[in-house]
């Protein structure tokens, strides 16, 4: 990308990490409000306006309690929060505990209830436990959002019907057929002219579409609605917006203590939990973004405070719970918003639309913003969720989430998960495999599969005593973890079967042997057979007589004994379903450079393509060899992977001969195919360009530099290729440079590249100063870096 020039504004996201700025400020009159985050405001407003008016309706709150909200939560969290990008809100998320507090205590004392979460979220913010929040399993999270939209889809088809909805999923779900063989025609065609806009809004083709879509989808699809049914005069309910005069404030609450703690504790977790998703994804989607000024990144803890206070404001004046919502916040970053101001103004129109547009309001038909919410309820369950949890094998979770919260309510539902992902854990770590069995030679061989624990003790002991006295025996450990009570009871039987004569080779997953008896034999394997977990097969390290031919052999074997039997059944699930890999990633031939070691990728994961010098030709400039041209348009076109890595490495030979080759010679193979590498030469060699380095450090050396440098460089020459070029204009592609120090195994992120598109920064904390203007820098991944249970691209499906 080029270099941009943000336009200046009091927000303090414009700061370096430290607060303060660059120079001292010069005096002006007042702030000055950037065209970008204008015209993004307009456009979060659009969206906001007629879902705010819905997810009250679909709550049974009064209509306006969604616009108090919506306006508070931009104007204060805007102002307020730690992530300048995010919109805040009345969101879906909550529309299924809301409604039921509303039906069991009235109004006002679901306000008190709404202010004494916000004041609970201020104290965890101050708590400084935002970032705990994240470690809430992602199948519990998209459980409890499948759970959630499945309530508000139900309820809401009554009232797309012509019908009012009920309190429960049952009695809705009861009352259906009912409903269904009587429906009322004007409101089901309103209803269904919705959904037909909404879902053809983006499809439109062409240059008009282009246009059209300047819109957003919701507004089209509702103010469509509106139209046609005001000129055929159909006769329906609609939204009746009463005067401010008589507008509901909160009051004490009323009800049981132990039962309005309990809400109370529900709308701040599951509001805090859903703000925090959604902050993250806005990250990175900011940090994807082309052009425009780099956004910090989110304070958790600044913007948990900051909804703290909104809640509490909107609680007082009369306003539904607020929290962070994806959709608004993912359209205010593709709009162009670059500060916090584009989320303020968007509350100040909300404010302007309450007091001006009630007449215009009054017009919508409720049946318009039902299927509105129903739309956004079936979406909440995301097929792109429920392949996650499926790769993950966590469907249990998942599912005992969703039903739970359908039937019994979304803190009931998401503690069933709980105990259902506990309930797992204790089970994988229970199911330890313990077999024994003797080999031709005579030596007596017990092997464990997976996590050693005080409760695999009996099964090991009762495979330990069938080794007979004076026996040799190997026991295998393949597991990442033993316990105290596991490795006593281990050690003890093997000081008990060597004093009788026996031996005993002790093997981890590592391949290091835990014990030693004398006399045994030593075991050569080379240095990398530990990581791939293969038994020692190789006597020693000499090569073979037969060429390798032995040692593959050997390796194929051991890979058919011990590896295939844990993997033939997720590879027989991609013999059947093809594969699906996420990405490509486009590395060197170089063999230190294990793609599914330093990215912890199984079968199906990754789209691999292996040159030498991770070159990727400039289209044209093929001569001939088109197979990294070809594999880039297979991936992009076909497999529809969704990001591209290069990824170059320290000590790269092809850089090396790269920097000294000369230019005349014989133009052998090897030269032929460097020459794609010569830009990358010519950029690392330029004195005036911005100059790639590691955060925290200068390169090593030229070679180092290079190899930095050409990563920058592939990921230009990626973007001249058509496909990709197409794939990045509609936002389905996302491109990503990486280096690997073999020396260090430490993996560096690219995260800030002026003339490429933006890489999206690795997860964790950052130790290392931030990039200098201009420059492109590789930061570090740290070993403690936080798993994002954000890492789908949608969090929270909520509006």
């Amino acid at each position: 990308m080029s270099a941009c020039t943000p336009t200046r504004t009091d927000d303090s996201s414009h700061l370096p990490d430290d607060g303060r700025p660059h120079s001292p400020p010069s005096p002006r009159r007042g702030p000055r409000i950037a065209a970008a985050d204008l015209s993004a405001s307009i456009t979060v407003f659009l969206i906001a306006l007629p879902l705010s008016l819905g997810i009250a309706l679909a709550t049974g709150a009064p209509l306006q309690a969604g616009l108090v909200a919506a306006a508070v939560g931009g104007i204060l969290v805007g102002r307020l929060g730690g992530a300048p990008l995010q919109v805040s809100g009345p969101a879906a998320g909550l529309t299924v505990v809301t409604a039921d507090l509303i039906q069991q205590y009235g109004w006002r004392t679901t306000c008190a209830i709404t202010v004494l979460a916000g004041l609970a979220q201020l104290g965890l913010g101050f708590l400084r436990v935002a970032r705990s929040a994240l470690a809430v399993s992602p199948a519990i999270v998209h459980g409890m959002l499948a759970g959630i939209g499945i309530t508000i889809a139900v309820a809401q088809l009554h009232i797309v019907l012509g019908g009012s909805p009920h309190s429960s999923v049952v009695d809705n779900v009861r009352e259906l057929p009912a409903q269904l063989a009587e429906p009322h025609l004007a409101a089901l065609s309103t209803s269904a002219l919705t959904l037909a806009v909404l879902l053809l809004w983006p499809r439109i083709p062409g240059r008009a579409g282009r246009v059209v879509r300047t819109v957003p989808a919701a507004l089209a699809a509702v103010a469509g609605a509106t139209a046609v049914a005001a000129v055929a005069g159909l006769r329906l309910p609609r939204v009746d917006l009463p005067s401010w005069n008589s507008h509901a404030l909160a009051g004490l609450p009323e009800g049981p203590v132990l039962g309005i703690a309990a809400a109370v504790l529900t709308i701040a977790l599951v509001g805090s939990v859903e703000s925090l998703l959604s902050a993250v994804a806005v990250d990175k989607l900011a940090a994807a973004r082309k052009q425009g000024p780099r956004i910090p990144r989110a304070d958790l803890d600044r913007e948990l405070r900051g909804q703290g206070v909104a809640n509490i404001v909107s609680g007082t004046l009369g306003g539904l719970p607020v929290t962070g919502v994806a959709v608004r916040s993912a359209a205010n970053v593709r709009t162009g918003a670059v500060s916090r101001n584009s989320t303020m103004l968007h509350g100040l129109w909300i404010v302007v639309a309450a007091l001006l547009l009630v007449p215009v309001l009054d017009l919508i038909p409720l049946a318009a913003l039902a299927a509105l919410v129903a739309a956004i309820g079936v979406q909440m369950v995301s097929l792109n969720h429920i392949r996650t949890v499926t790769r993950h094998r966590e469907v249990p979770v998942y599912a005992a989430t969703t039903v739970g919260v359908v039937f019994f309510g979304v803190l009931e539902g998401v503690g069933i998960g709980v105990a259902v992902a506990v309930a797992v854990a204790l089970h994988r770590l229970t199911r330890t495999r313990i077999t024994h069995e003797e080999d031709q030679d005579g030596v007596h061989h017990v092997r464990v599969r997976g996590q050693l624990t005080f409760l695999a003790v009996p099964r090991l002991s009762r495979a330990l005593h069938l080794v007979p006295q004076g026996a040799d025996a190997v026991v295998e450990l393949d597991g990442s973890f033993m316990d105290h009570a596991a490795y006593e009871s281990l050690h003890d039987w093997q000081s008990s079967h060597t004093a009788q004569g026996g031996s005993v080779e002790l093997t981890g997953r590592s391949g290091a042997r835990i014990t030693e008896p004398a006399g045994a034999a030593h075991c050569h394997c080379r240095p990398w057979t530990p990581w791939r977990n293969h038994q020692c097969e190789q006597p020693s390290r000499t090569a073979p007589p037969d060429g390798g031919a032995g040692e593959l052999a050997s390796g194929i074997s051991a890979f058919q004994r011990n590896t295939a039997p844990l993997v033939r059944s997720e590879l027989a699930r991609l013999a059947r379903e093809g594969q699906q890999p996420s990405q490509l990633f486009l590395t060197c031939a170089d063999s230190r450079l294990v793609t599914s070691m330093i990215t912890s990728s199984g079968p199906g994961d990754l789209f691999v393509v292996r040159n030498v010098g991770n070159l990727v030709p400039l289209p044209g400039e093929e001569s001939g060899d088109d197979s990294v041209a070809a594999a880039i348009e297979y991936a992009v076109e076909v497999l529809k992977v969704r990001s591209i890595t290069v990824c170059g490495h320290s000590g790269c030979g092809a850089m090396q001969a790269l920097l000294h080759s000369e230019p005349t010679g014989a133009r052998t193979p090897l030269k032929r195919w460097l020459r794609h590498g010569l830009p990358s030469l010519e950029r690392a060699a330029a004195k005036d360009g911005p100059r790639a380095r590691i955060a925290g450090r200068a390169p090593a050396d030229a070679v180092e530099q290079l190899c930095l440098t050409n990563v920058v460089q592939q990921l230009e020459h990626l973007r001249a290729h058509e496909s990709v070029a197409r794939a990045l204009r509609e936002g389905a592609l996302e491109l990503h440079g990486m280096y690997f120090h073999v020396g260090e195994a430490q993996a560096y992120l690219l995260t800030d590249a002026p003339d490429t598109p933006d890489i999206e920064e690795a997860p964790g904390d950052r130790s290392e100063p931030g990039p200098e203007p201009g420059g492109m820098v590789f930061d570090r991944v740290e070993a403690s870096a936080l798993h994002d249970v954000g890492a789908s691209p949608h969090p929270a499906n909520s509006p």
